[in-house]
């Protein structure tokens, strides 16, 4: 039987986001799909478009197009997906480490000094922090393209998807915050710091939100893992939380990483829950300070993109902090969409009680 290093050793290939230079073809399908599908604004007064069932901005949606065309993914593919703000960062990283140990230890681990998001790209938008690429062997990427929307590149082949979701009351919380701190290069949105927290709730609840709605999202991956759970291991945020060592020996399991004994015993688990979890990650330099770059894609005039700071994907990283900023009437409209949503479906999210 092959060891779990020999299957990740085989094959191989650059985790860096395949560069897709501007293509007229996709770009002018793109225009003509704008043209034609509804349209309207988020609670940040971003345009949204309705794509197959899912809202998003005009640049994901490209990239989306873009990814759906180009993308190959590698026969021991590995995506992680997720919708914004439900612990994309995290599960970045704790995939990556697990993927990676083969080749660093946890002292040379390229996430000490670049962001997970340099680490593990999207397959349809760029985010860098760093102009250095990193150059390691892991056929690892994310997205937060929706199940039905995903390149059926993927969907057709044996990939291992690892997806995450989390309570809506704390994604909805985390992505108001998350919007606050992006500071915008070259685009007019002041307006994303005046933004009530019962105006984004009334936005959030009717799906207008990136990758939305919230609940049609994970419901999607939630169908496709019940269909084929070789491909798709579907993870809430609040398990991973109170029972890390399981799921990261259960995470690397389904991946061919699996953990031998003998790192078992020398504590390999505990390493990377240590190296991975938010006290360790928020307080690395990387993490605390610089800029990111979104970049929106690439036209006929160069590469459109904007900056936010590094340390706007960490905040708290804690079940429960919705308690903290919503009123009981707010926790009740949205525990009431997730009961109505998700009945008949057999998932149930580990949500926080309201009260």
């Amino acid at each position: 039987m092959e060891s779990s290093s020999s299957k990740m050793n085989q094959s191989l290939k650059c985790n860096e986001k395949e560069e897709y230079r501007f293509d007229p073809t996709t770009h002018n399908k793109f225009k003509e799909i704008m043209s034609t599908i509804p349209r309207r604004k988020d609670a940040w007064v971003f345009d949204l478009y309705q794509y197959e069932g899912f809202w998003c901005g005009s640049f994901q949606l490209e990239g989306m197009l873009s990814a759906q065309e180009h993308f190959k993914p590698q026969p021991n593919q590995v995506i992680v997906s997720s919708t914004p703000k439900s612990g994309t960062t995290w599960l970045k990283a704790l995939t990556f480490a697990i993927m990676t140990r083969f080749h660093v230890d946890e002292s040379t681990n390229p996430l000490l000094t670049r962001l997970a998001h340099d680490c593990v790209p999207f397959i349809e938008v760029n985010i860098c922090s760093s102009p250095q690429k990193l150059n390691l062997d892991v056929p690892l990427v994310a997205t937060h393209i929706p199940y039905t929307s995903l390149p059926k590149s993927i969907t057709n082949s044996s990939c291992k998807i690892v997806y995450i979701c989390r309570d809506p009351k704390d994604a909805f919380v985390s992505l108001w915050h998350f919007n606050h701190k992006m500071s915008a290069k070259d685009q007019e949105v002041s307006a994303t710091e005046d933004v009530p927290l019962e105006d984004a709730l009334e936005f959030f609840c009717q799906g207008l939100t990136t990758c939305g709605p919230y609940w049609d999202h994970l419901l999607g991956y939630w169908r496709a893992s019940l269909e084929s759970p070789e491909m798709i291991l579907f993870l809430k945020y609040e398990d991973l939380k109170n029972d890390t060592l399981f799921w990261v020996k259960k995470m690397a399991q389904f991946i061919g990483c699996s953990f031998s004994l003998e790192e078992e015993n020398k504590g390999a688990v505990q390493k990377i829950i240590d190296l991975c979890s938010f006290e360790n990650m928020s307080s690395l330099e990387v993490n605390k300070s610089g800029m990111v770059r979104l970049e929106l894609g690439i036209t006929q005039d160069g590469v459109n993109a904007y900056e936010f700071k590094n340390n706007s994907f960490f905040r708290k990283g804690k079940a429960g902090d919705w308690k903290n900023h919503l009123t009981p009437e707010m926790a009740r409209r949205l525990d009431q969409i997730t009961e109505q949503k998700l009945a008949g479906s057999g998932l149930t999210l580990n949500v926080t009680p309201n009260g």
